[in-house]
C-alpha cells in the first residue's frame, strides 16, 4: 500500500467531504419540497455542490493516497442517496417521468445486491470510467432540470444520456464481478 502524501489532518478531507454530502441531502430535500413543481435555484445549487464534492473527494483521496474503506462505501452511498432523492422528488412533482425512477432504483438495487454478494468474498471492483462519466452527466442533467422551467427539454436529454451511461456502467460491473467470482 502506498503511503499518503499529506498530513494526517488533511488526509481526512476526502471523507469529510463525503460526510458533508450526506448532510446536504436533508437540506436538498427541504429546498426541493419547498419549491414543489417549480424550478429552484437554491435546491439546484445544493445539488450542484454535492456533485462537485463527489468529484473532489475521490480525486483527492486517490491523489493523496488516502483512500479508505469508509470512503469506498460512503462515497457511492452518498451519490446514490442524493441522486435517488432528486429523482424521487422530480418524479413526485411531475418534472421527470416515473420510468426514470424505476430505472434509477433498479440500477441502484443491482449495485447494492452486487456489493452484498461481492464484499464478503473480498472482491472490490474499481469504479469504471463509464460509471464515473455517467454520474457526472446524471448530476448535471438533474441539476439543470431542477433550475430550469418544465418546458426546457435539453436537461431531460442530458439526464437520459446519464441514465444510459449508468445502465451501461452497471453492465460492466456485472461483467467484472463475474470474472472475479470465476477466479
Amino acid at each position: 500500500m502506498a503511503t499518503r502524501v499529506v498530513s494526517a489532518p488533511l488526509a481526512q478531507l476526502p471523507n469529510a467531504l463525503t460526510v458533508g454530502r450526506l448532510l446536504l441531502i436533508p437540506a436538498f430535500v427541504a429546498l426541493m419540497s419547498k419549491a414543489g413543481d417549480a424550478h429552484s435555484w437554491p435546491a439546484g445549487i445544493v445539488f450542484g455542490v454535492a456533485g462537485v464534492t463527489d468529484q473532489v473527494d475521490g480525486f483527492l483521496a486517490r491523489r493523496w493516497r488516502v483512500e479508505s474503506r469508509f470512503g469506498k462505501i460512503a462515497d457511492p452511498l452518498a451519490d446514490r442517496l442524493m441522486i435517488d432523492a432528486a429523482v424521487v422528488l422530480l418524479v413526485a412533482y411531475g418534472r421527470l417521468p416515473w420510468v426514470a425512477l424505476a430505472v434509477i432504483v433498479a440500477r441502484d438495487l443491482l449495485l447494492l445486491v452486487g456489493w452484498r454478494v461481492l464484499a464478503p468474498r473480498g472482491v472490490d471492483l474499481d469504479v469504471n470510467v463509464v460509471g464515473k462519466a455517467a454520474t457526472w452527466i446524471l448530476y448535471a442533467g438533474i441539476a439543470f432540470r431542477i433550475v430550469t422551467h418544465d418546458h426546457t427539454a435539453w436537461p431531460l436529454w442530458l439526464f437520459w444520456i446519464g441514465v444510459i451511461g449508468a445502465v451501461l456502467a452497471a453492465m460492466f460491473y456485472v461483467r467484472d464481478a463475474r470474472k472475479e467470482l470465476q477466479r
